[in-house]
């Protein structure tokens, strides 16, 4: 395992702490909840009255509303000498999304999902934060590869027990209520096992100002990041088009069982890949990696333009979904965490997160629009040129390190 086996860092201390520990388990359970509902939303949607016009508008407006969180309260947590009271909110909120077993229409959905997104955007990058203050610099490739490693063992954990309720003839509103018990068991973890990491007290200077002292290469990173951002659409709109491919030959019930499937297919690959590409990231750096996972995405679009009917023929692209998610996902985290001085670090990942929200809204909305309205290819083609064009953007080698 090279260096990877020797779990003390550069500067002597142990990048495994408490800490890293603990917001790894923290983020197990709080995706097994969130893919719980992701699984089943997509069909929850249809059932009443949605199309993939509704299920794209779902899932960018709710990423908007969750950039907008981003982009202030973790500046505002670096100017307080705590994090966790808003760390604290942010999981409660998130985990109030199943209660969207009670709506009636789908825009009811949509408003239930802005409010956990709101949680969702507020706590990410204050989450991040105390992560990377929370382990040697050397090592940050390798706690967020962990990080990552089991957020994605709950995405795959979550779909799994959907699909088993689902073959014991539970409805989707049995399972979106069933969500809450993993984000209830957030808030405990969050409440006892996370503490306030070590770091200088909180500041005093304003927004702009925060923004202003954002180093330059960070800056370019984060445009690179919001052009592959533009066409990276939600995991929804793919679980929405294994279903639409497989019904015709499955049934409703098998084609239903058949994508959560393949997207725990996805997720399996997500978690198998997400510490790895930390490791790697450590060994070859972190920006030729990222730029991989950009375009490793863009072949994952092509593929699907062949629009396939077969479970063997979906499988391999879910697989190649999950690998470049598990790159992308880690190595933006980490990279960022390199390239961000301490003191404006949280600002930084709520600024990556709000630019990265934004695309998310306009790539959700626009390749569902595409689909509906245009052509299914149409929006993977939409999606495929905006990752080359991101990582065209973020190859360019940068003029200053930080």
């Amino acid at each position: 395992m090279g260096d990877g086996a020797n779990p003390v860092g550069a500067t002597g201390r142990r990048w495994l702490t408490r800490n890293v520990a603990a917001i790894a388990l923290l983020s197990l359970f709080s995706d097994m909840g969130h893919e719980m509902v992701t699984s089943v939303m997509p069909f929850f949607v249809m059932a009443l009255g949605g199309g993939p016009g509704a299920v794209g508008l779902i899932e960018g407006v709710s990423d908007l509303f969750a950039s907008l969180a981003k982009i202030w309260l973790p500046h505002y947590s670096e100017r307080t000498r705590r994090r966790k009271p808003l760390l604290i909110a942010g999981y409660l909120l998130t985990a109030l999304k199943g209660v969207m077993a009670f709506a009636t229409s789908w825009v009811q959905v949509l408003a239930v999902r802005v409010i956990a997104w709101v949680g969702r955007g507020a706590r990410g990058p204050v989450r991040d934060a105390m992560l990377a203050d929370s382990v040697p610099a050397a090592y940050l490739g390798r706690a967020f590869g962990l990080h990552r490693a089991a957020d994605t063992l709950g995405a795959v954990l979550g779909p799994l027990i959907a699909l088993g309720l689902l073959a014991v003839h539970w409805g989707y509103r049995g399972i979106l209520l069933v969500s809450l018990i993993p984000g209830g068991l957030t808030v405990l973890i969050v409440l006892f096992m996370v503490r306030e990491p070590a770091r200088r007290p909180g500041h005093g200077i304003g927004f702009r100002q925060s923004l202003i002292a954002l180093p330059r290469d960070f800056r370019r990173f984060v445009a690179a990041a919001g052009v592959f951002g533009l066409g990276n659409f939600g995991p929804m709109l793919l679980i929405f088009y294994a279903r639409q491919s497989l019904i015709a030959r499955q049934g409703v019930h098998q084609a239903d069982s058949w994508a959560i499937g393949l997207y725990i297919l996805f997720n399996i690959a997500y978690a198998a890949c997400s510490y790895p590409a930390g490791l790697l990231s450590e060994r070859i750096g972190k920006r030729p990696l990222l730029v991989l996972g950009y375009l490793l995405f863009a072949l994952m679009c092509v593929g699907f333009l062949a629009s396939v009917r077969h479970v063997a023929a979906l499988a391999p692209l879910f697989v190649l979904g999950g690998v470049y998610i598990a790159i992308v996902d880690t190595i933006e985290g980490a990279l960022a965490a390199e390239l961000l001085p301490d003191h404006v670090r949280a600002t930084g990942f709520g600024l990556l997160g709000t630019v990265s929200g934004i695309g998310d809204l306009m790539s959700s909305l626009v390749v569902g629009l595409l689909w509906a309205h245009v052509s299914l290819a149409s929006g993977f083609i939409y999606a495929a040129v905006l990752a080359t064009l991101g990582a065209g953007l973020l190859a360019r080698r940068p003029r200053s390190r930080p």
